[in-house]
């Protein structure tokens, strides 16, 4: 597997498969992890980066010689191929500017990726198409143990996992669920949602994590504590809570369909419109456009186009994506231009005359 080969996927996290793929995108978790002999990344040198990089690289080849994993030097890339990364998540966007010895090893079908020299000495994540957490938690569980049977990593008998920030003591773990709430938005309750989930010591943030706006109207919901918790309570934490947040949504959804139909259509079909007839379009108006469109399938008036590709679009308007696919760089006027003739080809061909059906 090379690095151009993840251009022709979509990647697990928009897969559009697993339990309520509709509304949940994707499960995440992520662990941190830290070398016993070497000190955190703030406080290393050049040498023990590169010594870290290596020791780490040996080993996750050594575990992953049965599997297609491909390993990239994060820090021999170019900004394009660095940034592709981070769209599929698969890197974090602290990894990709960072500075230094760091790499990434990435399994053939996106589910797992281990960041090395990222805020901590590796970081592994493990991702899964729908609401699945315990599959996630399985896999990335195994995983850890396999390196940790061949590394000593910082650990305390009272503070557990030792971490770069203090948040991520203990267990060292962040779960995460992506959904997509366009109804909670357009009724304007998503505020009032959020709120009840920060009383519970729950964290929104956007499309990218920490720091990123909510793009398309994605949200990825996650823990902030992890010191005095075992795992199989942060994840129950968040399992708990997911199937609440799902039942908003269908709710409000079910809110639009009975009293604001034609306003609803109407947003649905100006938004398919403009997606198959824009001359130029940024790529944020583009998701917002798209999650109309996305709902508007969910929700049986678009009865042309499936999720999974939509949600290929969500990826390949992407700035990097678009243009590892037309073979240069552009600037953002050109993407621009690019990201339009794009998705007219696309959605035309895909379609046909295409259009919303009227109920």
């Amino acid at each position: 597997m090379q690095l151009d080969d993840l251009t022709n996927t979509s990647g697990e996290w928009l897969r559009g498969a697993g339990p309520e793929a509709d509304i949940v995108i994707s499960s995440r978790i992520r662990l941190a992890r830290n070398l016993a002999d070497f000190p955190f990344i703030s406080r290393a040198t050049p040498q023990d980066r590169l010594r870290i990089e290596g020791i780490l690289h040996e080993r996750i080849l050594a575990i992953a010689a049965e599997t297609d994993v491909l390993y990239v030097n994060v820090a021999q890339l170019d900004t394009v191929d660095r940034q592709l990364l981070v769209e599929r998540h698969l890197i974090s966007r602290e990894h990709a500017e960072g500075q230094g010895e760091r790499a990434v090893a990435i399994d053939r079908n996106e589910k797992f990726s281990l960041m090395i020299n990222e805020e901590d000495h590796l970081r592994i994540q493990s991702l899964q198409s729908g609401l699945n957490l315990d599959e996630v938690w399985e896999r990335i569980n195994r995983i850890d143990d396999l390196i940790e049977e061949k590394v000593t990593y910082a650990f305390h008998d009272r503070l557990g996992y030792l971490t770069a920030c203090p948040t991520n003591v203990g267990t060292g773990m962040r779960v995460s669920v992506m959904l997509h709430l366009p109804a909670l938005v357009i009724t304007r309750q998503i505020d009032r949602v959020f709120r009840s989930l920060q009383k519970i010591n729950l964290a929104v943030r956007g499309l990218y994590g920490e720091g990123s706006q909510a793009m398309g109207d994605f949200y990825q919901i996650s823990n902030q504590i992890t010191l005095g918790r075992t795992e199989s309570e942060l994840i129950r934490q968040v399992s708990d809570i997911v199937p609440v947040i799902v039942d908003y949504e269908r709710q409000a959804r079910d809110f639009l369909v009975k009293e604001s139909q034609e306003n609803l259509h109407d947003r649905v079909s100006r938004a398919y419109g403009i997606l198959r007839t824009a001359q130029t379009i940024s790529s944020e108006e583009t998701m917002h456009l798209l999650s109309s469109v996305r709902m508007g399938i969910n929700l049986g008036l678009i009865r042309d186009l499936n999720i999974p590709a939509v949600n290929e679009l969500f990826l390949r308007t992407q700035p990097a994506h678009l243009q590892k696919m037309t073979g240069g760089d552009l600037d953002s006027s050109d993407r621009n231009i690019e990201r339009a003739r794009y998705l007219r080809r696309y959605l035309n061909k895909e379609n046909g005359d295409g259009g919303t059906s009227q109920n």
